[in-house]
């Protein structure tokens, strides 16, 4: 997968945990400005900036201009991908389980 490709990825903008976090918190609230989703993190504007524009990329990060701040929010619905994903290997493992109790079962 290319660059420009892996940029929109949603799977690729999950993968960092700092980005993980300021999707969490943005899910707890329903709008917060770039200096409040610094203030949990070790790192400046600038690099938090980078991480909510990777996540803008995919399309789970929304942003609006009020004044000279800029407010983010979250927009949860490209994550719908990563859900069904992980639920057909929630129903593969779960069956999978089950064989193996009825085999464990007759033994």
């Amino acid at each position: 997968m290319n660059e420009k490709n892996q940029a929109h990825d949603v799977y690729v903008a999950i993968a960092d945990p700092t980005r993980r976090k300021l999707l969490r918190l943005l899910a707890e609230e329903e709008e917060l400005p770039l200096y409040k989703l610094t203030a949990p993190f070790q790192m400046g504007r600038t690099a938090v900036s980078k991480h909510l524009a990777i996540l803008k990329e995919a399309g789970l990060v929304v942003d609006r201009k009020v004044g000279r701040e800029t407010r983010y929010r979250i927009n949860a619905d490209p994550l719908r991908e990563i859900k069904d994903w992980v639920s057909f290997y929630e129903k593969f493992w779960n069956h999978n389980v089950a064989l193996l109790k009825n085999l464990l079962g007759e033994e």
